[in-house]
């Protein structure tokens, strides 16, 4: 499955990181090395192991990396939750918004797991 960018999942996750970056541009400079780099990181390891997985060998492998991606994804979540307690995030149709397509990757990661034999 080398054709990992036509996959809507790995789009998305590409925009999500994007979203986030932008988000964290506007967080304290205090937070360079905290939640900054943690969010950032979390981020671009949910399409970096969907790529990872499309390039592996076998089946089980690509469902692997899958599960590492969502595992991604909870952290981001949880990290996009802190952020927001501590009034990180000025605007809460962004926390929203992002919240949105956090729900939605984590469907659509779930789905293209179950599909996988």
């Amino acid at each position: 499955m080398n054709k990992y960018k036509e996959l809507k999942v790995w789009q998305n996750g590409v925009e999500l990181t994007k979203k986030v970056y932008q988000l964290t541009a506007t967080f304290p400079t205090r937070e360079q090395y905290g939640l900054i780099s943690q969010m950032n990181r979390s981020a671009v390891s949910i399409p970096s192991n969907i790529a990872e997985g499309a390039g592996r060998n076998s089946n089980g492998e690509f469902k692997q990396f899958l599960g590492i991606a969502v595992g991604s994804l909870f952290e981001l979540e949880t990290q996009l939750i802190i952020a927001k307690e501590l009034l990180f995030i000025k605007d809460i149709t962004v926390f929203e918004e992002i919240s949105k397509v956090i729900t939605s990757l984590l469907n659509m990661l779930f789905k293209l797991k179950l599909s996988i034999k």
